[in-house]
């Protein structure tokens, strides 16, 4: 039994299958019949009688159809579109297979669509333009294929293209040795000259001995050895050096240095250094001259270039350093994020016991007040508001009317005693506290900073303090020199101003401003394997809250190292935290060393504490000779005849 695929196209293939087939058991339909009869008209107009198709053809469509439908389940939209076009040819009256047709066709050009924009986001511009050409092929005329072909020439006309290209050009090259390939074995005792000549001989070269190489008699024993294992030997065994000059000749010359002068073939080129200075120009020229050997070097600063003639061993070496110097340093971007965190709280809480008792005599007290307040006296007594001997109501008058006042009075007293012996206590006051202060801050300082590779960068977050380091004052006894003031000429009105002025001694202060706060040095260093090292130097200044000579102390705190950390990867490089805690009792001395009566005496408590989080996250944005970028010189090279 056959599986139901639930997908929307597959369903509709299979409709379309079983339509097909059914067309094929049962003949045409009538409609078709209809029409095989009364014929086709043609573009001109003309009727023209159209041939039915045969049951072998409409059996042979049928089967086409299936296989095709197949094709398109699997979503080879190609192959489907051949084969519904071939069943339509076979069985043109069945109008399904026409269509399947052109929606297999349109299906294959919006999967070649697709394709063409993916590979063009890769940035491979040559598989777009094969798919979008294979489009063409299939659909000339739609519309969605010729717009994506505008598109595709669009980034063809705004591509970057590289101003100069390494060997932009090459006059000639140096001819090269082209040996026998293989092994041999030498195991000689005879003169150099005869040696060099049988050993080229051997891998198909011909050996030109210069009269330099004198014939003595050498040895050399090698076995199952190549061309260029046998012709380093030879020359060690010799103290001779080869020059090729064909493919199939070489020059053989004793090793000397005028030798190698006259014989070694020099390569001319040209360098081309855009955009250098007169002085990185001359210093390119030093290069090639004191490092490499190079002296027949000639710089020409208006245009640009450098011409040397070396050897091509010494042309390789000087363009490979000069073009690692060159192509530039890897760039760091540095994300900084500072993360200071603080919180101060107070809390003051309890009650206070009155710490002292004041005990009197109130009969001493009592005729204390009354002599001291005798007018007083005598007037509540003249007015009647008390009789002459009552003390007690004297003394509540005075009270009362608020003209004598006394602190025993003020908290309460509590009596005991009789007569003269009558006694009071007086307790201090009595507080209850309940107060509580916090405050919280968040602060988040973000920063970016652009570095290249081995550069310095420095983050500065706080501010610039002035010190005063010392004054200057006039010591002479002239004092402040004020033309029109101070001398002749000078108008009554500026008396007032001259006199505040005479006497005077100027100062000027010398001022020191300091940075406060947080001071942050990286240094970013990009490794082989793509890993950031970055060199931190951390200082934090701070005021300490005290002065010597008028003059403020500073707490510094530094930090110095190095952390290694991936290219995107954050780290916490830095922390601080300041934490300060304070606690203060106050009760009834005993009271407050009860368990559980501790709580009720007054409890002062202060807590603070700062956080500060430095965390870094470095990206590498540029590396040398990055994608897009042309290379900073270019290099012209000929032989130069000997």
């Amino acid at each position: 039994m056959r599986k139901k695929n639930t997908r929307p196209i597959a369903a509709l293939a299979a409709m379309l299958c079983t339509m097909a087939a059914a067309t094929a058991q049962q003949g045409p339909t009538p409609a078709q019949s209809a029409g095989q009869t009364a014929g086709s008209t043609s573009s001109g107009g003309d009727k023209k009688q159209e041939k039915p198709a045969s049951e072998r053809d409409r059996r042979h469509a049928a089967k086409l159809f299936i296989e095709a439908t197949k094709l398109f389940e699997k979503e080879q939209f190609v192959p489907a579109m051949h084969d519904y076009e071939q069943a339509a040819a076979l069985d043109p009256g069945n109008q399904d297979y026409a269509i399947a047709a052109q929606v297999a066709r349109s299906h294959a050009v919006t999967a070649l669509i697709q394709s063409a924009a993916k590979a063009r986001l890769r940035g491979d511009s040559g598989a777009a333009r094969a798919a979008l050409q294979q489009a063409v092929e299939l659909d000339p005329k739609n519309p969605e294929v010729a717009e994506h072909l505008q598109e595709l020439a669009g980034d063809a006309a705004t591509e970057p293209k590289s101003i100069y290209a390494d060997a932009a050009s090459t006059l000639a090259e140096a001819p090269v040795l082209a040996p026998v390939a293989g092994l041999h074995s030498f195991h000689q005792r005879t003169d150099a000259r005869q040696m060099i000549e049988s050993v080229f001989r051997a891998y198909g070269v011909e050996a030109i001995v210069d009269q330099s190489v004198s014939a003595t008699r050498v040895k050399l024993d090698l076995d199952d050895v190549t061309f260029k294992q046998a012709v380093n030997a030879l020359s060690l065994v010799t103290d001779s050096f080869w020059v090729p000059l064909d493919e199939h000749r070489a020059l053989v010359a004793k090793d000397t240095r005028l030798n190698r002068d006259q014989f070694l073939r020099q390569e001319l080129e040209t360098v081309y250094l855009p955009g250098l200075t007169a002085t990185e120009m001359t210093e390119v020229d030093n290069l090639a001259k004191n490092v490499f050997s190079a002296q027949h070097a000639s710089l020409a600063p208006t245009s640009g270039t450098l011409t040397l003639r070396a050897p091509t061993q010494t042309l390789n070496a000087f363009n490979a350093t000069l073009r690692d110097l060159l192509e530039g340093r890897s760039q760091v971007l540095l994300e900084v994020k500072m993360i200071q965190l603080a919180h101060s709280s107070a809390r003051d809480t309890g009650a206070q016991l009155p710490q002292q008792i004041t005990a009197f005599n109130v009969y001493a007290e009592e005729q204390s007040i009354l002599n001291a307040n005798q007018s007083l006296v005598q007037q509540i007594i003249s007015s009647g508001l008390a009789a002459p001997g009552d003390t007690l109501a004297i003394l509540g008058i005075l009270l009362a009317s608020g003209q004598v006042s006394s602190s025993l009075f003020s908290n309460g007293i509590a009596l005991f005693g009789n007569g003269l012996t009558t006694s009071g206590l007086s307790p201090g006051p009595a507080t209850l506290n309940l107060n509580l202060n916090t405050s919280d801050s968040r602060e988040l300082d973000e920063l970016q900073l652009r570095l290249g590779d081995g550069e310095e960068g420095t983050v500065s977050d706080g501010t610039r303090y002035p010190i005063l380091t010392s004054t200057y004052s006039n010591l002479g006894a002239g004092g402040v020199n004020i033309p029109g003031l101070t001398s002749a000429g000078s108008s009554s009105s500026l008396t007032s101003l001259l006199s505040s002025l005479q006497g005077t001694t100027p100062e000027i202060p010398q001022v020191q401003y300091q940075d406060l706060g947080l001071t942050l040095k990286a240094t970013p260093k990009v490794m082989r394997n793509g890993d950031v090292a970055l060199t931190l130097d951390m200082k934090l200044t701070a005021l300490a809250g005290q002065l010597v000579n008028s003059v403020p102390v500073l707490n510094n705190r530094s930090f110095s190292g190095v952390v290694t950390l991936r290219e995107g990867s954050a780290v916490v490089v830095a922390g601080e935290l300041d934490e300060s805690e304070s606690r203060a009792l106050s009760g009834t001395p005993g009271v407050a060393d009860i368990p559980g009566l501790n709580n009720v005496s007054t409890n002062n408590t202060q807590k603070d504490y700062a956080t500060l989080l430095i965390i870094m996250t470095p990206h590498v944005i540029r590396g040398p000779q990055s994608s897009g970028h042309s290379p900073m010189f270019r290099i012209e090279r000929g032989v130069q005849a000997q």
